[in-house]
């Protein structure tokens, strides 16, 4: 592989598409980025045109190969929005409806059935995950009830089921191959993470025709070529991964009880634990981390709702600050938030209390409080958040952690991560390149073609770029943090 000088890394995220060209130290050669529209049937559903997720993210790999020398790339790797359902005709490769994504909550009322009718405990045995509206199986089966003619034409086997990862792959091999790997197969509720293949029992229960779903393959493997009229010549494919478990990849979180927290518009925090799954009983998510050399290696995860999202609502919500930058330094004009707590359960509460009846709160307030507390208040918020968090992996796990790993549009934050820093007790570590979801899915397809020659080859690209040690006792920040329960205790109750 001398030859080669890059891998291109295909970021099909929730609101944009991107492509990113890395060259063998991991640094970024070349990035280009486009938007999609947010469609919104109704309240509470989301969706995506998957023609746009396909343009969108076919202009920009374009664009990136345009400014150099096709030659030069050695293969391309792939990571995506997970959960998000696609379903399509075999024989035109036209979806027969939008996608209906992630955050989706149309099927909340069939999820809540199946919990009453005790069905819970299976699909967590099985798979890993709970039984919430977030995952594939719910979409899958609303679009084979709700769009007519789907289900008979699912049962003769000419319609294919994927997450955006298949999708993107049948499109780029022009139809040749309708595959996904272990990590977003692991997210659909219907693969068993224990036998490693599709479950019989959980596609009964969701009553989904086998004949609709993707072979399931590593995370790193070569999967096959790009079909001849895309580029200028065919290029392989190489690599695989869910966002989060991309990001777990490129922290260079590759030992048990390695942690990374991505903080972006929600917080998503994965402990590697190894060739083993470790079952939850603190509300999180057992899943697959990734699928290298025929070894699977597994990570337990937990979501925050409310992360950087907080300060756009600080932003556009209340006006206390004109721009997402500025909070940093409104937060620090203070010397501390006065007493005041602000618990963002907008949207309910996620990991590792999963209550979605919990509403917002702001707690602690006197005539001496300012909009500065109430910013100060926010940050913080999402600093506890992770905390508990932690605290549920390493309760679970029984794992002490000795540093957090962090990337994310949040994670520029010095404030946050030094706040973050103090409530742990541990280094709070910033890489270098903070495109770690992207720089995972080219790592994975390196390796496959021996672009890097192993994963201590890999582990030689991440370099801190910042540490963040504690700089508080943790006798005062565990009183900051009684205050923080106090106050999630109230939101809870607040039905």
């Amino acid at each position: 592989m001398a030859s080669f000088k890059y891998i291109l890394a295909l970021d099909q995220g929730t609101t944009s598409s991107r492509a990113i060209l890395f060259d063998r130290l991991g640094k970024i050669k070349t990035i280009a980025q486009k938007e999609f529209k947010q469609i919104y049937p109704k309240s509470g559903w989301v969706e995506h045109d998957p023609h746009q997720i396909w343009d969108t993210q076919f202009r920009v790999a374009k664009e990136v190969i345009d400014k150099i020398d096709i030659e030069d790339i050695a293969s391309i790797g792939i990571t995506n929005q997970r959960e998000t359902t696609v379903m399509w005709d075999r024989e035109t490769g036209v979806p027969v409806y939008n996608a209906i994504v992630w955050q989706d909550r149309r099927t909340a009322g069939y999820t809540d059935q199946l919990k009453k009718d005790g069905k819970e405990s299976i699909v967590k045995d099985k798979t890993g995950l709970l039984l919430d509206p977030y995952f594939s199986a719910t979409k899958v089966r609303w679009i084979l009830e709700n769009i007519d003619g789907c289900r008979k034409k699912a049962e003769d086997g000419k319609l294919a089921f994927g997450t955006i990862d298949a999708w993107l792959i049948w499109n780029l091999t022009g139809g040749k191959h309708h595959i996904t790997d272990v990590t977003n197969a692991s997210r659909t509720l219907l693969y068993n993470i224990h036998d490693m293949d599709w479950d019989n029992d959980l596609l009964e229960m969701f009553s989904i025709p086998k004949e609709i779903l993707p072979k399931v393959r590593p995370s790193s493997f070569i999967y096959g070529k790009t079909k001849s009229n895309l580029f200028k010549q065919k290029i392989a494919i190489s690599g695989i991964a869910g966002d989060q478990q991309a990001a777990l990849f490129g922290q260079n979180c590759i030992e048990p009880g390695m942690v990374k927290n991505t903080y972006g518009t929600g917080c998503f925090m994965l402990m590697n634990t190894g060739d083993k799954p470790i079952r939850s009983d603190h509300n999180l998510l057992t899943t697959i981390a990734w699928m290298l050399d025929n070894k699977v290696e597994y990570a337990l995860e937990g979501s925050v709702f409310m992360g950087g999202a907080i300060v756009q609502w600080l932003r556009d919500g209340l006006g206390i600050i004109n721009s997402s930058e500025e909070i940093e330094t409104v937060a620090t004009s203070i010397k501390d938030s006065g007493g005041v707590y602000l618990v963002p359960a907008f949207a309910g509460m996620g990991a590792p209390h999963w209550d979605p009846h919990a509403r917002g709160l702001i707690m602690g307030l006197t005539r001496g409080s300012t909009s500065a507390h109430i910013a100060r208040a926010a940050l913080e918020s999402i600093a506890y958040q992770c905390y508990d968090l932690l605290n549920a992996m390493q309760a679970d796990s029984n794992i002490k952690l000795r540093q957090l790993r962090v990337d994310g549009g949040a994670s520029v934050n010095n404030f946050l991560m030094q706040f973050q820093a103090n409530l742990l007790d541990i280094p709070v570590v910033r890489p270098r390149i903070t495109e770690t979801t992207a720089l995972g899915a080219a790592f994975l397809a390196g390796l496959a073609v021996s672009f890097w020659e192993d994963q201590a080859d890999i582990s030689r690209q991440w370099e801190p770029e910042m540490i963040f040690s504690s700089k508080i006792h943790k006798d005062e920040m565990d009183q900051h943090y009684s205050g923080w329960v106090k106050a999630v205790e109230k939101a809870r109750s607040n039905v």
